[in-house]
């Protein structure tokens, strides 16, 4: 499972951790290739590195002192440089994981997430779920309040599901009103009782705006992750199965 840690935020972590919301692997490996080039070294004494140089105390001169000096102050001017660079790639790496409004992962990230946790169930068995959501209703809220409105309920939306996924779920939105979460080490009946209790805390707290409340649910596909199938396919997967229910509740409504 992943540690929210890892996320990429949220991301939580997540998105968002995440939890940014996320995998640095990225960035730390380029931070170590820095680190190979100008090592983290506290600045010795003239005399000191003169010995670790190899030379002879009685060879010191001032212009050899002057030279050491130079030296001294270039490294740690470099060691400024990495500093500042590794701060620029952190946030390099962050912002090109977190989705552009909300703060959990983009689709090109969570995509790259659910290729590990199905290299994961193929090599050990683990097993995790891929829940697909799709706003119902998003587009009225857009075209009765305006995106701006749109915007603010999308966010109260992402702010109830991080608070009901662990540190180790990750959490993307996919598509303009469409998400994905995976569950680790679930099964699909987990995963399904899982989404219904995300669908309670929605209904318990409907999103607002102007202090009023903006109706909101979703519909859902759970599908649980095998061994050897791609991301694409265990989206396409999810998608079917939350269509299925989304016309099966259209047809409980009409009768």
């Amino acid at each position: 499972m992943q540690d929210r840690s890892e996320k990429i935020i949220a991301i939580s972590g997540r998105g968002g951790t995440n939890r940014t919301p996320v995998g640095g692997s990225l960035h730390k490996s380029a931070r170590g290739n820095w680190n190979k080039i100008v090592p983290a070294l506290e600045p010795p004494t003239t005399e000191a590195s003169a010995n670790s140089f190899g030379i002879p105390e009685g060879e010191l001169t001032p212009s050899v002192r002057k030279a050491l000096i130079s030296l001294f102050r270039e490294t740690e001017r470099l060691r400024e440089q990495v500093k500042v660079a590794n701060s620029r790639l952190d946030d390099a790496t962050r912002n090109a994981d977190r989705d552009a409004l909300l703060p959990i992962l983009n689709r090109r990230a969570f995509v790259r997430e659910m290729n590990r946790f199905i290299a994961f169930t193929e090599r050990y068995g683990t097993p995790s779920c891929l829940v697909y959501i799709d706003l119902d209703g998003f587009k009225a809220v857009t075209d009765l309040y305006g995106h701006v409105a749109g915007d603010a309920v999308l966010r109260q939306f992402t702010d109830i599901i991080l608070e009901q996924i662990r540190d180790t779920d990750i959490f993307a939105r996919v598509g303009g009103d469409e998400f994905a979460i995976i569950l680790a080490h679930v099964t699909l009946d987990q995963a399904i009782r899982k989404a219904k209790k995300f669908a309670c805390a929605l209904k318990d707290r409907p999103a607002r705006w102007n202090n009023r409340p903006v109706t909101l649910s979703f519909s859902y596909g759970a599908h649980k992750l095998q061994a050897g199938e791609t991301a694409d396919g265990a989206i396409a997967q999810a998608d079917k199965v939350m269509y299925a229910r989304k016309r099966a509740a259209r047809f409980e409504d009409a009768r």
